[in-house]
């Protein structure tokens, strides 16, 4: 791949070191100016045109947003990558963000992966001392029944190294070893570990690996999946008696995301100081303060079930339909019309119910009139 290659923020394939220092370098997308309809309709026809691309873009990309809980995961984070930092003859702690999809967790890691670079990079400069790229962080996003040969060769595609065309397991690792020291990576993300070969065969085969790149390479290992804890990544599961097993455990710091729960006063703040931050995010010719915090709360966690990335998702295709048809607003009559994912929808009308008899509320006690928790 040449090194001109210059991808666009929506041209990104991650698991390739250009792609992933243009993440985390470019600039942040800037906002479209809001519109009153008097100014849409004023616009001529390829203004109007333009106008609504970017729109199409941005809510698209809105976040991440800085929830309580990406707060919380990224503390936990920066307190182990920065321990990490001890000479290079000691293994380094690894760390599994394990938790139910829907929650935030790429988005997450990555926004900290990002975070990550660029502190990197301004301490240390874009080329180590002898003259190499600096890549602070390798990130890796693994697919179906991946083992070991394709672990490795996937790190090595990251850094488009020559030599991942052939070659054994043992060889592709001594590769990437190289490609880690020559670049000074301190950072590998893994996502989507679950993938991994973690059959009764294989569990011990997949900890060794792990081990080995947590005592080798002079990297903080951030792990990222599902049900990590029931594959027997923490030496549980079916061989949780095993000793290389049991030594991962000590060695991993399991990290979690939760969703947003409204059963006590402190979750449903959280929940409306989630809203208003989503809600000021938004372009929309007819946005009215508590828009969502207000009007659309208790549907909203209906339709979410209090999971981020189901929220996320809902909000971006009904801004998309306000634009494209014009309501430059969501209701709950717009929202009714867009789709969700499927987890969401068929655990959808117990909690509805629930709110729609009052039994449960996302609403805290005591708003102020401004729209912020008072």
């Amino acid at each position: 791949m040449s090194e001109d290659r210059a991808p666009g923020p929506d041209n990104l394939a991650l698991s390739r070191k250009e792609d992933f220092k243009a993440f985390a370098e470019s600039p942040r997308r800037i906002r479209p100016d809001p519109l009153t309809r008097k100014q849409l309709k004023s616009l001529a026809m390829q203004a109007r045109a333009d106008y609504d691309r970017r729109r199409r873009k941005w809510h698209a990309n809105i976040g991440p947003i800085k929830t309580p809980q990406l707060a919380e995961l990224h503390e936990d984070l920066w307190d182990i990558v920065d321990s990490n930092e001890h000479d290079g003859d000691k293994a380094k702690g690894a760390v599994a963000v394990d938790a139910f999809p829907g929650l935030g967790k790429t988005t997450s890691v990555l926004a900290f992966a990002r975070d990550f670079h660029k502190r990197e990079i301004e301490e240390s400069g874009p080329f180590t001392s002898q003259g190499h790229e600096r890549i602070p962080v390798c990130r890796v996003g693994l697919t179906g029944n991946t083992g070991m040969k394709d672990l490795n060769r996937a790190m090595l595609e990251f850094f488009g190294h020559p030599g991942q065309g052939r070659g054994t397991t043992a060889q592709f690792g001594r590769r990437v070893l190289d490609c880690v020291l020559s670049c000074d990576v301190r950072l590998v993300v893994l996502d989507d570990l679950h993938f991994l070969k973690w059959g009764q065969n294989s569990g011990i085969e997949v900890s060794n690996h792990l081990k080995w790149i947590a005592n080798e390479f002079p990297v903080t290992l951030l792990m990222v999946g599902v049900e990590l804890a029931e594959k027997g990544l923490f030496g549980e599961g079916t061989n949780g008696r095993d000793t290389a097993l049991a030594q991962t455990g000590r060695r991993t710091t399991r990290l979690g995301l939760r969703p947003f729960t409204i059963e006590a006063e402190a979750g449903r703040r959280e929940w409306r100081h989630m809203l208003l931050a989503v809600e000021q995010r938004l372009v929309l010719a007819d946005k009215h303060p508590g828009m969502l915090a207000d009007d659309l709360s208790d549907y909203l966690f209906a339709r979410s079930t209090g999971h981020i990335g189901s929220l996320m998702t809902l909000i971006n295709r009904g801004c998309q339909r306000a634009v494209r048809t014009g309501a430059e607003r969501l209701d709950q009559e717009l929202m009714d019309r867009v789709k969700n994912d499927e987890a969401s929808e068929a655990a959808r009308l117990e909690l509805q119910a629930a709110l729609e008899q009052c039994r449960l509320t996302s609403r805290p006690r005591s708003r102020s009139r401004s729209g912020t928790v008072a």
